[in-house]
């Protein structure tokens, strides 16, 4: 692309989103996970619950969402008031991170139910529901080993099981859950998720009646459901990554959702500088910027181009996929990233534009984290045309 295909706000880095290709996404995942008995909480969180894309997914047939961000429910708040928005007026939300003592009277304002994972938590939560005189709802999370959020004592999660049914009022006990693959890297199988069904049969001999939900991981939990492994009993996904993204469960785990696409959010990014230089720096090396001692091959003279796009955008330049074979990501700071060419590559100048696709860790930077990035949303066909 050249300067010809600018926006006419001109102005780059800019994301590229396909409501329709979003809404299909939804829609096939919610599909697959209902055919195994599975409830989809659609997760918002890596798109900063930017209303156009929540409503592409209440298209898809999504009535659950959630997020780790208080700001972002409230968002969904307002949209649901707003008949115009897309997003249902019955639509339930969910809070995805633990409870801090501040966040407590937010959290059973702004979100139908939580997560939750400490005894303490609980107990603010449930004065802060007391106090507005609401029934919160809660999943209380059991650590599998991935160590992040939850209990790691299944008596402990019992016994808090026990104090929300008994001795809480305000609060409702909806089920158990776990989170699997964000921290520890570790795979959910049928044995690890066993586990969790065991503890789901515990609290509810406990307490005396069946839960509602066993919430049994995001979307590193769906290659069980493509395979038709998932134990039963589990009966809710929290997924995003898979409809907003659809890249990294192919590339990492050689799973293929049928009628799930991955270009659903494009990357474009503007050439500011292209030059012929060496491939391998020049001087006494210390650290980047960024503290560390990167390593550099040198592969000789090569055509160097510099972007308007880095770090302080997406995190991780390793996450970034260009679109034109010719081009290869060398490396990045704050404020640009460096690509080679294999080749002169007369076609792209000062003010070109080159896209790129995006894994995960950079949608969430570019999405939820970048509040000068500009956004174009493709409708999808058959629908109102979409307001930034």
């Amino acid at each position: 692309m050249d300067s010809s295909d600018q926006p006419r706000d001109g102005r780059f880095p800019r994301l590229a989103v396909d409501l329709g290709i979003i809404e299909n996404n939804a829609r096939f995942v919610r599909q697959a996970c209902a055919r195994s008995g599975i409830g989809l909480v659609a997760v918002v969180k890596s798109v900063g619950a930017r209303i156009p894309i929540v409503a592409a997914m209440a298209r898809g047939g999504c009535r659950s969402f959630a997020s780790s961000r208080l700001e972002q429910l409230a968002l969904l708040r307002e949209a649901a008031l707003d008949p115009g928005s897309g997003v249902p007026p019955d639509a339930t939300t969910g809070l995805l991170r633990a409870t801090g003592r501040s966040e407590a009277a937010a959290a059973v304002a702004l979100a139908d139910w939580s997560l939750q994972s400490e005894a303490a938590a609980l107990e603010a939560t449930a004065d802060a529901a007391e106090a507005r005189g609401v029934r919160h709802g809660v999943t209380l999370m059991l650590d599998l080993g991935d160590l992040r959020e939850g209990w790691f004592d299944r008596q402990e999660l019992v016994a808090a099981a026990l104090r929300v049914e008994r001795g809480l009022p305000s609060l409702r006990l909806r089920g158990i859950g776990t989170n699997l693959g964000c921290y520890g890297a570790v795979l959910p199988t049928r044995e690890n998720l066993g586990r969790l069904l065991e503890a789901a049969r515990e609290v509810e001999d406990a307490i005396g009646r069946r839960l509602d939900v066993v919430s049994g991981g995001a979307t590193t939990s769906l290659p069980l459901v493509a395979r038709g492994r998932m134990p039963a009993g589990v009966n809710e996904l929290r997924i995003g990554e898979a409809i907003l993204c659809g890249k990294d469960l192919p590339l990492f785990h050689r799973v293929e959702l049928p009628g799930v696409r991955g270009d659903t959010i494009t990357l474009r990014a503007e050439l500011l500088e292209k030059h012929v230089k060496p491939s391998y720096p020049i001087g006494a090396r210390l650290r980047d910027a960024f503290g560390a001692c990167p390593e550099y091959e040198d592969r000789g003279t090569r055509t160097r181009l510099l972007l308007g796009v880095g770090k302080r955008d997406i995190g991780n330049h390793e996450l970034l996929r260009p679109r034109d074979g010719r081009i290869h990501i060398v490396g990045s700071s704050s404020d640009y990233l460096i690509c080679e060419a294999d080749e002169p590559c007369d076609d792209l100048r000062y003010g070109s534009i080159l896209e790129f696709d995006m894994l995960y860790g950079a949608m969430l930077f570019l999405c939820d984290a970048n509040p000068y990035l500009s956004v174009d949303y493709r409708a999808a066909e058959g629908s109102r045309p979409v307001e930034p």
